[in-house]
């Protein structure tokens, strides 16, 4: 199924199932070896805490929502925004966390891009240098599984010659084929070729109402971004009444960029090399009672 899609969007396309590749080595370094066992996905809260105007107090923990989504222990991947009675600012939340069970200590692989005071391009930094939390805020996407090593879909795809982004291109895909049942993913994927276009959220929270997607993305600030990065994705082929973010991907890199993924920005040079995992069980969070649908991609 994905790679007929793929290939509608990618001069070539190639998808198999492999053995999951050691995510504690290079260029991962994460703190888990796969991303099987048990696999699904949680969606924590959500963009209208923070649109139109950010809800501080909304507060989590990773090492509790793995008790909430019934995995003490898990292995997390994802994308969120961090805890701002933490960091005392706003930025992006880059989730790699092996969380607490009985047996070990939660061990935080976590990646903060934020806009840098210095020169207001981007800094990123490993979580665990600067706090010894498993906070984050507002909004997560979230992938968690036993962290296991066995069998996942290895996607490659190089060369963009459609408008959708990889992770648009996956997601559609799933719809288009299943329909109404929805299908879920998530794992991870390097762009190893190429530049991208990444996003990083402003320090301050926007005084002003955001309340179109143009007041959003003039507060937002974009970068072009160069390869290697490596990027968590969380996909659901569609909504299934729970006011889901159906897609969202963060990525981080060895060489100081990281952010929020939109797109490549260089379609004939990029490739994407990726390992996912269909979910099993989706878990809704703290879904705001009052939602809209600005601000979502």
């Amino acid at each position: 199924v994905l790679q007929k899609g793929l290939k509608e969007n990618f001069a070539d396309a190639q998808v198999s199932v492999v053995d999951c590749p050691d995510l504690t080595q290079e260029p991962f370094n994460f703190p888990a070896k796969g991303i099987c066992g048990k696999p699904r996905i949680a969606d924590v809260g959500g963009v209208p805490y923070l649109i139109p105007i950010a809800q501080k107090e909304k507060v989590y923990d990773l090492n509790k929502v793995a008790k909430d989504i019934e995995l003490p222990g898990a292995f997390i991947l994802g994308a969120g925004a961090v805890s701002s009675k933490v960091l005392g600012i706003n930025a992006e939340f880059i989730p790699i966390v092996q969380t607490k069970s009985e047996k070990k200590p939660a061990v935080n692989g976590s990646y903060v891009a934020q806009i840098n005071p210095a020169d207001k391009g981007c800094l990123l930094e490993k979580y665990s240098s600067k706090y010894t939390d498993f906070e984050f805020g507002l909004l997560a996407n979230l992938y968690a599984s036993e962290g296991q090593p066995g069998k996942v879909i290895e996607v490659k795809a190089n060369g963009r010659t459609g408008e959708l982004n990889f992770v648009s291109c996956l997601r559609q895909t799933l719809e288009k084929h299943y329909g109404e049942k929805p299908v879920g993913m998530g794992g991870t994927f390097i762009i190893q070729k190429g530049k991208a276009k990444i996003h990083i959220m402003p320090p301050e929270f926007s005084a002003c109402p955001l309340k179109t997607d143009e007041d959003v993305n003039n507060w937002l600030k974009f970068f072009e971004m160069k390869a290697p990065l490596i990027c968590q994705p969380v996909i659901v082929s569609r909504d299934p009444g729970f006011d889901l973010r159906v897609e969202h991907t963060h990525c981080f890199s060895h060489h100081g960029q990281g952010g929020h993924y939109h797109q490549d920005t260089s379609p004939d040079s990029v490739q994407y090399l990726g390992y996912f995992q269909p979910a099993e069980l989706l878990f809704r969070i703290d879904r705001p009672q009052e939602t809209h649908l600005v601000g979502r991609d």
